[in-house]
């Protein structure tokens, strides 16, 4: 099986045994794979992984249960026990005992085929396509953000990142506040934004007033933190999006005199995404930068490095 794999080097194989399929679990065919953030910091250590790479895709289910054949699907990346106090608290993103597909104790999607518990599917709309849906993922993380934290039309968001994450927390936060502001590094990324009516701000000409009732931090830097601790108000809020590899220090001095709310935001909900992608809630087909078939997938993860480039994608069949 052709997969692209990280043993502590990025390596291309053409003999990757082929997944073995586990009671309850699918055997699914990737159409297309979508490179994110926390795949370049895999290649920097994140997690300790080691195996097949990529969490982001759309696939068709080869085998499995009856009522999943031939269905094309995305998926939960987290891949639970059902029996941890996590679990049976209704915290199953969270279970002690669970694996992460493409990212911790389990293979990812950058590769012909993948195994997937049967639980973790979603079937995709006929009305989204496969480059749409490719995006159901990352989009569910930004809708995650809607879940933890209730906004008001009144509240005055910024979200610092101009990247593929950012991108997608700003379309989803632009109907719930009047007052959004998207900061970032990049003059045709916030194009992008601002062609979705969204204001923004280049970093080098932002100045944080720490007055934003509400910072969504998706920089993919340490560094973003303290730039969202000094733009929120005293006892605002800061919804931080960014995993990476670095051990580097944070001081968190600010957050305690302004009694700062600082919440951690990971997987959301995909059908909720899915929904979105149907009814042209959201819109994606802009963010698409660059596609590589999977035989040129290393070309693709440097291409996702590349600060120009949005959304690279895996193109597997």
């Amino acid at each position: 099986m052709l997969a692209l794999v990280f043993d502590g080097k990025v390596r291309l194989r053409s003999d990757y045994p082929a997944p073995k399929v586990a009671r309850g679990e699918a055997l699914v065919g990737v159409r297309v794979a979508g490179v994110c953030s926390t795949d370049l910091e895999v290649t920097k250590g994140y997690m300790g992984f080691s195996g097949v790479m990529g969490h982001e895709f759309v696939g068709q289910v080869i085998e499995g249960p009856s009522a999943w054949k031939q269905k094309r699907v995305v998926a939960e990346i987290n891949c639970v026990c059902g029996r941890c106090d996590m679990c049976r608290s209704g915290l199953s993103n969270h279970c002690r005992d669970r694996t992460v597909i493409g990212i911790a104790g389990r293979d990812g999607v950058f590769a012909e085929q993948v195994a997937i518990p049967a639980a973790n599917l979603h079937e995709v709309p006929p009305a989204v396509s496969d480059e749409q849906a490719v995006f159901a993922e990352p989009l569910a993380a930004a809708y995650q953000v809607t879940r933890q934290v209730k906004f008001q039309q009144s509240d005055a968001v910024v979200v610092l990142g101009d990247g593929r994450l950012g991108q997608l927390v700003a379309r989803v936060l632009r109907s719930l506040v009047r007052r959004l502001m998207l900061v970032g590094k990049h003059a045709a990324k916030l194009e992008m934004a601002e062609k979705q009516g969204i204001q923004t701000a280049a970093v080098e000409e932002f100045v944080p007033r720490a007055d934003a009732d509400v910072v969504v931090e998706a920089t993919g830097s340490p560094r973003g933190l303290e730039l969202a601790l000094r733009t929120v108000r005293p006892r605002g809020v800061i919804v931080l999006k960014s995993t990476f590899a670095t051990s580097e220090g944070l001081n968190l001095s600010p957050a305690v005199v302004a009694e700062v709310t600082v919440i951690g935001s990971r997987c959301g909900p995909l059908e909720v995404a899915l929904g979105a992608l149907a009814s042209g809630e959201v819109d994606v087909s802009a963010l698409v930068s660059r596609r590589y078939p999977l035989a040129r997938a290393a070309e693709a993860l440097r291409a996702a490095g590349e600060p120009e480039n949005v959304k690279v994608l895996i193109d597997v069949q």
